[in-house]
Order: structure tokens, then sequence, then C-alpha cells
């Protein structure tokens, strides 16, 4: 039987780039009292428009508990507000505050930078097939997360 590998390993290899990617740009981010979570409900709620919290919880690629938390710890900070539905007061509708839109434009450079440092190491062609791969790699998974 052939040995297992780890540093050949796809799981390693993608992890240790996650990782990297994280990293960097966690570190940016707590300068703005943010996490990659709150992050990615920021960017859901602001740039994707999206207000249930089910749906941001599937863009973001959380569990419905973890959305929850985040939201409760955002509009704690002011940066959201979550208000009952107008058809159904069982639903929830979430918006962003002039805080929250504020975040998303201190935190969209250092989103920018930690992409571009990782795309500037491949050409236009290995970029367009990573992406194409990892979506195959992605495709028919549960993307959904308890912790991002």
């Amino acid at each position: 039987m052939k040995s297992y590998r780890l540093h050949a390993s796809l799981g390693y290899n993608l992890s240790l780039a996650s990782r990297l990617q994280e990293r960097r740009l966690d570190d940016s981010l707590k300068s703005l009292d943010l996490t990659r979570t709150t992050w990615c409900v920021l960017l859901a709620v602001g740039n994707e428009n999206l207000s249930q919290p089910s749906d941001i919880a599937r863009f973001v690629g959380i569990d419905r508990t973890a959305t929850s938390r985040a939201l409760r710890q955002m509009e704690a900070a002011e940066l959201v507000v979550r208000h009952a539905g107008t058809d159904d007061k069982r639903t929830t509708r979430v918006s962003l505050t002039d805080a929250g839109r504020s975040k998303i434009k201190d935190g969209t450079p250092f989103a920018q930078t930690n992409n571009d440092v990782m795309r500037a190491k491949l050409t236009d062609a290995e970029f367009d097939q990573l992406r194409r791969l990892l979506g195959k790699v992605i495709e028919g998974e549960d993307t959904a997360l308890s912790v991002l």
C-alpha cells in the first residue's frame, strides 16, 4: 500500500491556503472590531441586499445558529437592526445601520488587498482555472459550517 503523504494531499493544501488567507484578513478586520463572520454578514446584507437570516446563512456558508449569534452580536454593536416582517410577524428582516455601512467601506480595502496578495501569485488563466476547479470540488456539498 502506498503511504499517505500529508503535504501532497488536496485537503491539506486547501486548508493551508485557506488558513493563510483567513489569518491575513482576520488580522486586518480586528482593527475594525470585526470577525470574518461579521464581515461576511455585513457583505451579505449590504452588498447582496439579503435581509432574511436564512438567506444570509446560506450566502455566508454558516448554519442558522451561527447566523443568529452573529446577528445578536452585530445588533448589540449597532451594526445591524432586525425587524419583524411586514406580512408575517414571525419572519425577521435584517438591515444595516450607518455604522454597518461604514464598516463595509472601511473593511473593503483590507479584503481587496488580501484578495490581491493571493491573486498576484497566479496568472489570469491559473486564477480562472483555480476558481473553476474549486467550484467543482464544492459542487453539491453542504457549505453551511458552524464556524467560519
